[in-house]
C-alpha cells in the first residue's frame, strides 16, 4: 500500500466518523421515547416538556399538548387523546379507545 492510498484511507476513517455506539443525544431522545403496538401497527410516542409527539403508522406527525388529568398523564389536540404514563397508554380517536402495547425505545444500531 502507498503513501497516498494509506492517507486517503485515514481520511476515509476520519470523515465516516466511525464512531460504534449511539451519540449522547441520541441517547437522551430515547430516553424520552417508547415503541408501541397498536394491533400490528407501529406507533413512537416521544414525551417532551409539556406536550406528546407522535410518529403514526402512516409516517405522519401528531403533536397532543398536555392537560390536567388525575392519576396519570393526559394529552390531546382535540381530536386525539392519549392517557397513561410509564408504558401504560391508551390512544382515544373519533371515540374508538385503542390500548397501546409499548416498550422502551430502542437506537437502531448502526452498520
Amino acid at each position: 500500500m502507498n503513501v497516498r492510498h494509506a492517507a486517503l484511507v485515514a481520511v476515509a476513517l476520519v470523515v465516516c466518523g466511525c464512531k460504534s455506539g449511539p451519540t449522547q443525544e441520541e441517547i437522551d431522545v430515547a430516553k424520552q421515547t417508547v415503541d408501541c403496538l397498536r394491533g400490528d401497527e407501529r406507533i413512537v410516542i416521544r414525551i417532551t416538556e409539556g406536550e406528546a409527539r407522535l410518529l403514526m403508522p402512516d409516517g405522519s406527525r401528531v403533536i397532543l399538548y398536555q392537560v390536567s388529568a388525575t392519576n396519570s398523564q393526559r394529552y390531546t389536540n382535540g381530536v386525539m387523546d392519549l392517557r397513561g404514563a410509564g408504558l401504560e397508554f391508551t390512544l382515544v380517536r373519533d371515540g374508538t379507545s385503542s390500548t397501546l402495547v409499548c416498550k422502551p425505545y430502542e437506537i437502531p444500531k448502526k452498520e
